[in-house]
């Protein structure tokens, strides 16, 4: 099948239905078996080339499909300036697939001229506050575009906190304008790490400013003293508990775009379609039923 280099592309709407994130290994299951998805999240950085056959699979999938531009790599969260090129690089990408949403996480990756392959949490103070909604605006102003803020998983809390995450999340958007994509199993394994309860989080959260939701897999491990630790790994299925703290969510909320995320030990096509229609069915149940009462066991 040739494929352009290029294209032009309109803006297509994202459905709220679920959604893959675009993995090279299912590119030919997609473009040869035409999958009933309804849309597809890039990680930004896997895209920032000019060409070769990343783009030309991507260009192809793009004219059949909405895309999300999910972004790594800014660290918003830096005590320093953002890196200036890799903005131009992303608006770049988004100028040329134009996706629909548009997506960062509340974290930090650089220091000074290093780059650390790893999302690092912040302090919730008013100097953290100041510095993520000045970069956060330098980013839409440039992007010309909102930007969707993502909750964080975390495994360790900073002594200078003094602002709740929620709180912490809210005023960012009040100051900035952008919007919240809230990943559910963050949510679950921070309130594990962190001995507090998913569903009282999830009651406080700014839920009407959530644009996008992600469920992913989490992994089991210990911490020192013995104590259970879950790592948001992205290398599993969704468990059954975060598919029930996800369907109390969809109910507040009502219909959402929601990806499954499945970014290590990629499964088979079969698999990860399966997830998502799991989502779909759940999306549709919501639909039809009168919102529960937030409850469910962490």
């Amino acid at each position: 099948m040739a494929m352009a280099l290029s294209a032009t592309f309109g803006k297509s709407p994202i459905p709220q239905t679920s959604g893959v994130g675009l993995k090279p290994e299912h590119y030919r299951d997609i473009l040869d078996g035409a999958p009933d998805i309804g849309w597809f999240e890039i990680h930004a950085e896997n895209y920032m080339g000019a060409g070769g056959p990343p783009h030309a699979y991507l260009t192809a999938i793009r004219e059949r499909y909405p895309i999300s531009l999910h972004g790594v790599g800014l660290s918003i969260g830096g005590a320093g300036p953002l890196d200036t090129d890799h903005l131009a690089r992303l608006k770049g990408l988004a100028d040329r697939y134009q996706p629909a949403l548009f997506s960062e996480h509340l974290a930090w990756s650089s220091h000074d001229e290093v780059y650390l392959n790893d999302l690092l949490p912040l302090p919730y103070t008013d100097e953290t506050l100041a510095r993520v909604c000045e970069h956060i605006d330098e980013v839409q102003s440039t992007m010309k575009r909102q930007m969707l803020l993502e909750n964080p998983s975390t495994y360790v809390v900073y002594p200078e906190t003094t602002m709740r995450e929620v709180d912490f999340l809210r005023e960012v958007v009040r100051r900035t304008g952008c919007g919240l994509l809230l990943d559910v199993n963050n949510v679950f394994v921070q309130a594990a790490n962190h001995v507090f309860g998913a569903t009282e989080y999830l009651e406080d959260f700014p839920l009407e400013h959530v644009g996008e939701v992600h469920l992913g897999g989490h992994a089991e491990d210990a911490d020192e003293d013995g104590s259970l630790l879950l790592i948001d790994d992205h290398g599993r299925e969704v468990a059954d508990p975060v598919w029930t703290l996800y369907e109390r969510t969809l109910a507040h909320t009502g219909a959402l775009p929601t990806l499954i995320e499945w970014d290590n030990d990629v499964p088979s096509w079969s698999v990860l379609f399966a997830e998502a229609k799991r989502a779909d069915r759940l999306i549709a149940l919501t639909a039809k039923s009168t919102a529960p009462e937030f409850a469910v066991a962490t």
